[in-house]
């Protein structure tokens, strides 16, 4: 090859890398937070997590992302390793729709529709298209669109130029014997291995070849091992994004190379028992582009079907390679997960939603010590929960920042705004309930309570707050608008029956019914009230806010108070139900 080939070589690949990579991206941007609820929820049985592991490796065309995806989610604790073994088996399959893709580049006809199947005919269009929806388009699934388009054609475009620099090898009798070479199937596996191994995707090293292939020097029998050393290869990065996790999430990676090393070990020799005893014909005739990707997906369907019912099995192998030491804490949020930020928002809005049912939790105990009188263990259970919202609100809000570096959609930013907004609301509804619970401990060690007036306006308050909670966490949890604006009426109520409360107890001091070391008390607990209404009111407009792709919350809440019928309605209707006596 003189200097231009090579140099035309390694463009093309970069070519082909960076237009994969694109392709991948824009893909899993367009799918969004349906990996993670479909990875969750959609792996009951064996048939569902196989069928979703072809799914979502063909819609991102990346085994290697799902794999590392699955170590995340089980290093989070999320999913268990027998549940991920079906869907690993699923991604070997699905990652075979890039080599039949790529079969294109060697389409050859005279007729006019076949030609139209030619990537130089068809890919600069899908360039062109792709950039008009990036500069024009205005919503985020034309930008992925045009994205996913633009990676396409660029991959197209460098295997065009990988195969055109290595056709003059064609004649080269050192370029053919080296492939009469790999024909030794060890060596072909090892160099299917290698090759993978150092660009990190088997669709990639696939594509290197099948633009070899093009040049017609590459035999069945060269490639069918190489394909099957290409398999193992792509464990290589499940291995290196399993370091310095637990055990059970480097279970994964090893059952993904259990799975692809059993797999090729048979299949290999089959081939090889089957071609001494036979003296297979086809063996050394040249392969094309189509042929790789029949032997490419029928040798992961082979392997799936060979192994698939042994997933038990290689679930105790790994626990054999792998023993349990001690017990591992699972992380909050694995930083693995940031490589598909659609997942790791989602496990960041399922982490967060967990957070606000802490800070319910922690309030409603409070307010039952208040109500029913101190108690030294309730006391300490607050107190933890208040530990863990400080140490959700640390983990969140570092991991938030640091993904929000990453290329998300608009509606993935919006999610990630929401929860950065909260986030100190919910740490400060702690905070509330820990000033509660020092409160009733006062009561209880200076001997003190309520009058029994102030215990039944109390009462009508503490009602209240909590259907405020209720309605705040309900609407969080399920990013529901119309919960959310329940909110904000109870939230004026709490307002006004705060300032009732205190002017009725000025009335009981002045008439010598209360102490004012009772009024301190009292003042501190409508204080925090106060301050927890106003929290769920920010959560509350958040959720609102994010139904409605974004808009200017101090404008919505002026607009509400002044001109909405409904929520003047709603107002009216709390007050009655939460009147004073």
């Amino acid at each position: 090859m003189d200097f231009f080939s090579v140099v035309t070589l390694f463009g093309g690949l970069a070519f082909f890398l960076y237009g994969m990579k694109m392709l991948s991206d824009g893909l899993e941007r367009m799918a969004g937070g349906k990996l993670e609820s479909g990875l969750k929820k959609l792996t009951s049985n064996w048939f569902m997590g196989l069928t979703l592991g072809v799914g979502i490796t063909a819609a991102i065309q990346s085994s290697s992302a799902v794999t590392v995806m699955l170590v995340g989610l089980v290093n989070s604790g999320i999913m268990t390793i027998g549940r991920s073994i079906p869907i690993i088996m699923g991604s070997n399959i699905g990652t075979t729709l890039t080599a039949w893709i790529l079969t294109l580049v060697g389409v050859e006809s005279d007729n006019f529709w076949m030609s139209l199947m030619k990537p130089e005919n068809f890919s600069l269009i899908f360039a062109f298209i792709g950039i008009l929806l990036i500069m024009a388009g205005k919503s985020d699934r034309k930008k992925n669109i045009g994205s996913v388009l633009i990676g396409f054609a660029i991959l197209m475009y460098g295997m065009k130029l990988m195969s055109g620099a290595v056709k003059p090898l064609a004649n080269n009798p050192a370029f053919t014997s080296l492939f009469t070479a790999f024909k030794n199937p060890l060596l072909g596996v090892l160099v299917g291995l290698v090759v993978t191994a150092v660009i990190q995707s088997s669709s990639a090293s696939v594509g290197i070849l099948q633009a070899l292939a093009l040049t017609g020097s590459v035999s069945y029998g060269a490639a069918i091992p190489i394909i099957m050393g290409q398999n193992i290869g792509t464990c290589v990065t499940a291995m290196i994004s399993s370091m310095g996790v637990t055990r059970n999430a480097k279970k994964v990676a090893v059952i993904h190379i259990i799975f692809n090393l059993v797999g090729t070990a048979f299949c290999l020799g089959i081939y090889c028992l089957a071609d001494r005893l036979l003296d297979m014909a086809f063996v050394d005739m040249p392969i094309d582009a189509v042929g790789i990707a029949v032997v490419h997906t029928a040798f992961n369907v082979f392997t799936v079907a060979l192994l698939l019912p042994f997933t038990k099995l290689l679930e105790r192998l790994a626990n054999k390679i792998l023993p349990d030491l001690q017990e591992e804490k699972a992380l909050m949020l694995d930083i693995r997960l940031m490589s598909t930020p659609s997942v790791a928002i989602a496990e960041c809005e399922a982490l967060a939603v967990q957070m606000s049912q802490v800070a319910r939790t922690a309030l409603s105990s409070a307010m039952t010590l208040l109500k029913e009188g101190y108690d030294s263990e309730k006391a300490r259970q607050i107190l933890d929960w208040e530990k863990e919202l400080d140490q959700y609100e640390d983990t969140l809000g570092t991991y938030l920042v640091q993904l929000s570096s990453k290329r998300i959609s608009e509606k993935d930013s919006l999610k990630v705004s929401k929860i950065l907004h909260t986030l100190n609301d919910f740490e400060r509804l702690g905070d509330h309930a820990v000033n509660l619970m020092e409160a009733a401990q006062e009561l209880h060690e200076k001997g003190l309570q309520f009058s029994v007036k102030a215990q039944e306006e109390l009462a009508v308050l503490h009602s209240a707050i909590e259907e405020i909670m209720v309605h705040t966490t309900d609407a969080y949890g399920a990013n529901d608008g119309q919960i959310a604006h329940l909110v904000e009426p109870i939230e004026q109520c709490v307002d006004h029956l705060v300032t009732d409360i205190k002017a009725r107890h000025i009335l009981r001091l002045q008439a010598g019914e209360c102490s004012i070391e009772m009024g301190f008390i009292l003042s501190d607990v409508l204080n925090n009230f106060e301050r927890i209404s106003d929290h769920c009111s920010n959560v509350a407009v958040a959720v609102i806010a994010l139904s409605h792709n974004g808009f200017d919350t101090h404008q919505y809440l002026r607009e509400m108070k002044q001109d909405d019928e409904e929520y003047r309605r709603m107002r009216k209707e709390y007050g009655e139900k939460y009147r004073l006596n």
